[in-house]
This record gives C-alpha cells, structure tokens and sequence, in this order.
C-alpha cells in the first residue's frame, strides 16, 4: 500500500474487510458495568514465588521470579481468589514482564499459563506484536493484555503458572514480574476466533481435504448465539457464506463445512447475526496445493523465524508444520550466545536445542546464526566479538554438534552500532569456521549476512575468509519508501559481480534475509492492500534472487513480527496465514527444484518473466507486468499467485502485477540437482589464525549503521603500540614466521621475535610499534597486513586499515 493512502490505511483492516465482505461493522456502545477488580501480585493465597519490596509497586510489593532452577512438579505459580460480583466475561490485564522486548525494555519474562477455577491450564499464546505493542508501567514491567475469562458469581481462583524459561541477558531463566492484575467486565459475549482447517493448524490445510470453518465465543451464551459470516478470495470474490448458531450449554464454539475450494487464501468476516452494531471478527485461512514442494537439499526456499523470540512455546509444533507445508525447507534461526553459554565452558542449550529438534522433526533444515559474544567474553576494546578468539572457536564446535544443517558466523555485522572492524571480524569468521570444521560430519559454514556491500565487506573479504566457507551470505531489502509495489535491490547481481571479481563465483550464494518494510499501526494487520503488495513482492523477490545466481532466499519472516512501525510477519497477529504465505506456498510446489534457465524472451513492454526447469520434466514460466497484458501460452497449463490452476485450457492468459505461472511439459530427463558446495579440507597453516589487537583509544570510527564514510580505519598517533595475536587452531604445537607489511610511509617494529612456537589451541601475543612518518597524511585509511609462514605455507594475511588521526 502506497504512502498516499495513509486515509484508507487508518481506516484499519476490520472496516476495510467488512466493506469488502457486505458486512457492518461498528463499535459495541457502552453500558453500565461493575467497577474493576484489581488485585495484588503480593496477595496470593498459595505461591512459590518469592515477594519483593519496591516503592515504585503499586502495593509496594510485587511477585518477583528470576530462577535458574527448573520448577517443581506443579511449576512456578500464584494462585489468587477473586470475588466476581456477577457471572460473565471479564478482560484480564496485568502489570507484568512480556515474553518479549518491547520499545521501552528489553526485559522479558517467561510464558504465561493460565488456570480458572481448578482448570486446566492454557498458555498465553499471543504473538509478538501484542507484547509489542504494550504500554510500559515502571521499570520492565509493561501493561499487558491477558485476554479474556469467564467467571462465575462470587468466588473464583485464578493461577498463574511459569513452566518454561526465557532468555535472559546472562543466560536462560525461569522469569516473571507481576506487580499487578485487573478484570473489567464485558457485556455479553461476542465471538472471539474465526479459524478453518484442523485442530493444532495455523488455519491451513490441504486442496481436497474436507475442511470446516470454527468460531468461538469469549464466553457461554444465555440465548442462541446466531452469527452471519462471508468468506471471500484474494481477489475480492465472494466465495462462500452462510449463518452458524451456538446453542446455550457447554460449547462455545460452532462449526461450519467449507465447500471444496481451490487453492488461495481466504479471509471470513463473522458477526452477530441479530446486530447491527457488532464489531465483525476477520480471520484468514490458506487452502494449499496438493502438489508438494521439494525437499531436501534440492529445496532453494527458507523463512527467518527467530522461534525463541517470536514464537509462543505450545504453537512451536504447528508453527514448524506451516513453516513446512509453506514449502520451506530451511529456517533461520539463533539463540543468544550469552545465554547458552553464561560463564566460559558452562553451556546451557536445552531451551533452544528443542527448538531445533521440533524444527528437524517437522522436516526442516535449521541454519543457526551465532548471536554477539557474552560480556564474560568481551572488552571495550572487542566488542561485540570475543577478545580471546579461542572462545569463538569453541563456542562455534559446540553449537555445530547440536546438529544445525548449517552455521552462520554472524548477522549484518557492517551495520551494528559497534566500532568493530572488518578485520577483526574476518579473524573471529576464521576461528569460529575452525570450530565448525573440527566438529563429527560438520554442517555448512555460512558467511555473515552482510546487510549491504561496501567498505566492510571488502575489507573482510581482502582477509581471505571466503576459503573458509561453503556458503556466501547477504541480506537485500526494497527502499521501505517503496510501499506500493517494491523493487527489488540490486544486491543479488552486486553480490555476484563481486563474488566473480574474487575468483568465488562456484561458491554458493544465500540471500539469508529478503522481505519489505510494510508500515502499519498498532493493534492492526496489514490491510487487504498491503496484503497483496506483500504477496506480489515475494514472489517477484524470490524469482529475480534465484535468476540473479542465488542459490537459496530466506524470507523475513515467518512469524507475527511488529517493529518499530513495520510489519514482516507472513502469519497475521493470531497466527493466521497472509496472502504472502499462500504466495509463497504456490511458488515453492510450482517452482520444485527451481533451476533457472533463463529470462523469458518475445514478451511484450512492461512485462516481466524468468524461466525455471521444476526437476519434473516441466518449464515454468513466472510472468507478470505493470498494467493487465494479454500473452499467448499455447499448450501450456496456467496457475494463479495463490496457486489456482486456470478452468480452462487458453491459448493466452492475461498478465498483471499478481504474477502467474506458465507450466509445459519438455522432453528429456528431469535436471540434476548439483550436490551441496563443501570446501576443501582445510590445512594445517589455515588454522593458523592472525588478529590485530588495538588499545580502545586507537578504535574505529562508528560505523553509523553502516553508512559512515572513511576514514574507517584505526585512530593512530605517529608513534601506536599494538598487538598480534597469532592463534594455533590445531592439535600439535606449531612454529610460525610473521612478517608486518605497512603502507608506505608506515614503519612497523617487532618488539618481540618474529618467529613464535604456539601450543595446541594456544595463543601468542606478538607486541609492534607502528610509526607514521611525516608525509603521511591525516585522516586518509592506509593498508596494514600481516603475513605468516608456517613450514613454507603461507598462513591467511591480516588485512586492516589505519589512518593518521
């Protein structure tokens, strides 16, 4: 959606769907109700959770649990008695932590679960941009809405429960701060939820399954509860509709049978059906091919998930499955560094190797990106990477064992707030691949996700670290100005020129992150508008990486995801499929293997296609252009963005922004899928890793996000001690010959001999001087290498620039 419907887009996505389905939608009118019910964290009746004194409460005390130990049987809890002056349902808010940062604090807390009246327990499963998008209170607490309960008359007893832990900033804890909850009564009841396919689905299933429509109400109705609701497609048409009745008694929910449907993505509106002034409740629902995607290493597709932020505990399981049946083979995904490992060789995984067991058994490949070191494991000086490169090293062999399908070494380091140094990082990058190349049937090694190219890059690039991979990794992303129909950046063809320029064009490229930025406000999805813009730019996005020379593309992301104003998610915010996940599920069945063969030709102005070869015997055409075109498709099957095959066979098909597929047998045998790239073993000289090391006063400039402009090199004076480390990544004791290659101008002094014997997995320190002399200008970056020999092999250089501050 463009920026000039900021009108329409502030209407929101319920009136706006509501318009599209011949549905009225209006706000509840107020009625009279009992004051609120507000009770203290420090009042329970029964708790093993430990009180804290703090003025800023509002009782001046508060629940406070922050536990390393694993909970007794019957968890973590509080159980509270709440006096409830009339039956009815009841919306719960609480002064509390959420399980995830919010804008005012990055303190978080467990997951909560909820038991009423001796019930059964039931996770708090709301997704990111509801926490998101909590008010802050004091401190890290935030005014959380809890959903809502039904009470009875009278007495009632409510428990809050913690039975998983979160992630803190020095490890894994079971966490909760709960000052405060409230209850304000509701008026009636109203329905809740409109989801479609089967139980522990994310609102999907599969072309020919028998299919039912739920709808739930937030409490037992005292009267028959007739709702009306209208299902309509992604391009505007009504396609199914009808009315529902719950019955008094013990359900509150109601079924309706969906006829058979084609593959889509399709949103329901549901309302009272005897009101006119009831708030419809929208849902979305995805309708897949029966056609699967590829799997395997043949599989081109991944989505960033980051589950351990994004995605609530009890819907991981279904999450994984959706990510699957979307025709994802891969993940991207990553735990804190600082949580696994909270004090050096004490590791703490669990938490998160669950996660990439759910995610494997779902049949998903995880790539597990290494987060910024622990604090234990840094100075002023190192940051956000280790001071002691062996710790990388052994972190990184102790991550690869958990069995990810790849490793990556960093995320978009060119653009953090750090003055870290392209140099610096390339020797962490070495250290740390040793350590996944060291470890039983290592997985893939992949580079960092550059986030742009530029200066960084090719400094890490000119330190020789590309020897150490399997894979070449960057990010690409639209301008976010872009928010009616996006184009894609030239990342792809910038990242594959410069591979080619380095000799480095077999190694595999991965677009590890590309998605748009979508502007929304708080509380809201995506419009229907923006919706389909999402839709069509990944589509688009993912076809023109893989014809750029990509080998896989990562979609950002797959779960609900609110930030900072803008929206990624491919899930909605109740964990519901967006068009853009049926877009996406269309492409990776109709794409399979997706070999490129080339861009289509003949085609008329404005219109756009690229050819792939599926590994079935099939070209697939992906075509689309700026304003509707006819094109001639003889003998040639035709499917829609959703994955819709056409009705009838046509000799032309008419193109349009929303893109098609146009698929034709060929003859011959289906195409080989290339094995995954492995480098070469590496040899002994290259664990011989080189690292410079300055005093903080001689730090980089900042990198302002990564658009500063050099100087980027070290501050120095005419006269600047420092340091080399020279790094033994092997099982023996080994003897190397460094050698200092300064600029001209540039003098460098050994303090120390030049030729060191360094232990097993050891380290030597080498002290320089480095002199400017005075015809070197100021403020001008200057290359500083060091070389190294061991037994007549040269070792990877260590390549920085410095300036004349």
């Amino acid at each position: 959606m463009g920026l000039n419907r900021r009108t329409a887009m502030k209407a929101g996505l319920l009136t706006t769907a509501m318009s599209a389905l011949g549905l009225n939608s209006a706000h509840p009118q107020g009625t009279s109700a009992p004051p609120p019910i507000t009770v203290q964290g420090e009042a329970a009746v029964r708790t093993n959770i430990p009180v804290v004194r703090d003025r800023r409460a509002s009782g001046g005390s508060y629940l406070a649990l922050n536990s390393k130990k694993k909970p007794p049987k019957e968890g973590w809890y509080a159980t509270y008695t709440v006096q409830a002056p009339e039956a009815g349902v009841y919306a719960l808010t609480a002064v509390a932590t959420a399980p995830v940062e919010t804008p005012h604090t990055e303190a978080t807390a467990s997951y909560l679960q909820l038991a009423l009246n001796n019930g059964q327990f039931v996770e708090i499963a709301r997704s990111q941009p509801y926490w998101y998008e909590s008010k802050p209170a004091w401190g890290g607490l935030s005014v959380l809405d809890l959903g809502e309960l039904e009470l009875r008359r009278g007495e009632n007893t409510l428990t809050f429960r913690v039975t998983e832990p979160t992630v803190l900033e020095t490890g894994t804890a079971y966490a909760l701060a709960l000052d405060r909850f409230t209850l304000r009564r509701r008026e009636g009841v109203r329905l809740s939820e409109v989801r479609a396919g089967g139980d522990g689905t994310l609102s999907t299933y599969r072309h020919g399954e028998p299919a039912n429509l739920t709808f739930t109400l937030n409490g037992h109705p005292d009267h028959p509860y007739r709702l009306r609701y209208a299902v309509v497609d992604y391009f505007g048409e009504r396609v199914a509709e009808g009315y529902a009745t719950i019955e008094p008694g013990d359900e509150t929910t109601v079924k309706a049978p969906l006829p058979q449907l084609p593959p889509g993505n399709y949103r329901v509106a549901a309302s009272a059906a005897d009101a006119s002034d009831t708030e419809a409740v929208v849902g979305h629902f995805a309708c897949l091919s029966a056609l699967l995607a590829t799997s395997g290493d043949a599989n081109r597709f991944g989505v960033n998930v980051w589950a351990t932020s994004l995605v609530p505990p009890s819907r991981l399981s279904a999450f994984a499955a959706a990510m699957r049946d979307m025709g994802a083979g891969w993940i991207r995904d990553g735990q804190a560094w600082p949580a696994a490992e909270p004090s050096p060789g004490a590791y703490d995984t669990e938490h998160h190797d669950r996660v990439t067991r759910t995610m494997r058994r779902h049949g998903l490949s995880p790539l597990e990106v290494i987060s910024p070191a622990p604090e234990w494991a840094m100075t002023a000086a190192s940051l956000p990477l280790p001071a002691d490169l062996r710790h990388a090293y052994r972190y990184a062999r102790r991550l690869a064992s958990r069995h990810p399908a790849a490793v990556q070494l960093s995320n978009e380091p060119d653009v953090d707030v750090t003055s870290s140094t392209a140099d610096a990082h390339a020797a962490f990058v070495k250290a740390a691949a040793l350590g996944v190349a060291d470890t039983p049937d290592p997985p893939l090694v992949v580079l960092p996700g550059i986030a742009q190219a530029g200066h960084f890059q090719d400094l890490m690039l000119a330190n020789d670290v590309v020897r150490y991979a399997d894979v070449w990794a960057f990010h690409g992303y639209p301008d976010p100005a872009e928010q009616d129909e996006p184009a894609f950046p030239g990342a792809a063809d910038e990242q594959r020129e410069l591979a080619e320029r380095l000799g480095a064009d077999d190694v595999p490229r991965w677009m590890t992150e590309c998605g748009a930025f979508f502007a929304v406000r708080p509380g809201v999805d995506l419009t229907p508008a923006q919706q389909a813009v999402q839709a069509r730019y990944l589509v688009r996005s993912m076809v023109e990486g893989l014809a750029a020379g990509n080998a896989r593309q990562f979609w950002f992301a797959g779960p609900p995801l609110h930030d900072d104003g803008v929206y990624f998610g491919l899930l909605s915010r109740e964990f519901q499929p967006l068009p853009a996940y049926s877009a996406c599920a269309a492409l990776t069945s109709l794409l399979g293997e997706a070999h490129f063969v080339g861009p289509v030709s003949g085609l008329p102005a404005g219109a756009v296609g690229f050819e792939f070869g599926s590994g079935r015997g099939e070209s697939v055409r992906v075509l689309w252009a700026a304003k509707p075109v006819r094109i001639p498709v003889p003998g040639a099957t035709v499917y829609d963005v959703m994955g819709r095959r056409a009705a009838s066979a046509s000799a032309e098909v008419t193109v349009s922004r929303d893109p098609v597929y146009v698929v034709t047998a060929t003859a011959g045998h289906p195409e080989a899928h290339p094995a995954p790239h492995r480098r070469p073993s590496l040899s002994p000289a290259e664990h011989i890793v080189l690292s410079q090391r300055y005093p903080a006063r001689n730090a980089a400039p900042n990198k302002d996000n990564g658009d500063a402009e050099p100087p980027l090199g070290y501050r120095l004076s005419r006269r600047t001690r420092m340091s080399l480390d020279v790094y033994n990544f092997t099982s023996t004791s080994r003897t190397v010959t460094v050698r200092a290659r300064p600029a001209e101008g540039w003098s460098a002094r050994a303090e120390d001999p030049t030729r060191v014997e360094v232990p097993p997995q050891g380290r030597m320190t080498l002290d320089f001087t480095i002199t400017a002399t005075s015809g070197v200008k100021r403020r001008t970056d200057h290359r500083l290498e060091f070389t190294a020999t061991l037994d007549g092999e040269k070792v990877p250089a260590s390549v920085s620039l410095v300036q004349l501050k």
